[in-house]
């Protein structure tokens, strides 16, 4: 199976998940998760028609993407891996949505950059829904706190929150805990599911889901 008909079969799949939750279709994104495959291995993605990518590492990212958006402008591009306070300003250059807010330091790291690069980024904050230590993420009880902090205190426009289920539990509990935690934040954007589970995220209000190896294939 080629690249775009793995594509056209995610894009399939994430629609009937809508239907099937009476849901508008569209209500959910793709973000298509390039992480490890070359720009080689993208362009054919790219001119499938995707044009909403995620990337894991600031400076993976920075080796591919410069030249594939400029011959691309539309493509919206986000950080779904961890951030370190050292690559903020690499990350708001590059990213058009940084998904991982998930501590102090990187929030106001990355305010202070898009003032100073007068350049608008969406962010989401970053929940450990199951508390795994070795996980990124703010604690479900610390969610509401931070999102105030970011966004009424050092300006961040805050879009939704992200979650990354543990991987050997039921992801469905830890999706339901991140729409009570949205709601309770009065924000309408959940980026949860991956390409194992992006079908459940649909049902309990995923607005984007993460989708790699579905897409790509094994990396």
């Amino acid at each position: 199976m080629d690249v775009e008909t793995r594509l056209n079969d995610v894009v399939s799949r994430i629609r009937d998940s809508e239907s099937g939750s009476n849901r508008a279709a569209g209500s959910a994104q793709l973000v298509a998760v390039s992480k490890t495959f070359d720009a080689e291995a993208i362009r054919p993605v790219i001119a499938a028609g995707q044009r909403v990518f995620g990337e894991n590492r600031v400076q993976e990212a920075q080796s591919k993407w410069p030249l594939l958006k400029d011959k691309t402008p539309e493509i919206e591009l986000h950080l779904i891996g961890p951030l370190q306070s050292n690559k903020a300003a690499d990350a708001v250059a590059l990213f058009d949505v940084i998904e991982t807010i998930d501590r102090e330091k990187i929030a106001r790291a990355v305010a202070d950059e898009i003032r100073r690069q007068n350049k608008p980024v969406r962010v989401y904050v970053q929940v450990n829904t199951g508390l795994e230590p070795q996980k990124a993420g703010i604690a479900p009880d610390d969610t509401e706190a931070f999102v105030i902090f970011c966004r009424d205190e050092i300006g961040l426009e805050v879009e939704g929150l992200m979650c990354i289920p543990p991987a050997d539990e039921n992801p469905g509990p830890h999706f339901a805990l991140l729409a009570k935690l949205a709601a309770r934040c009065r924000l309408e954007n959940l980026s949860m599911g991956m390409s194992g589970d992006f079908e459940i995220a649909i049902q309990f209000g995923a607005t984007s889901v993460r989708v790699g190896s579905a897409i790509f294939g094994t990396r």
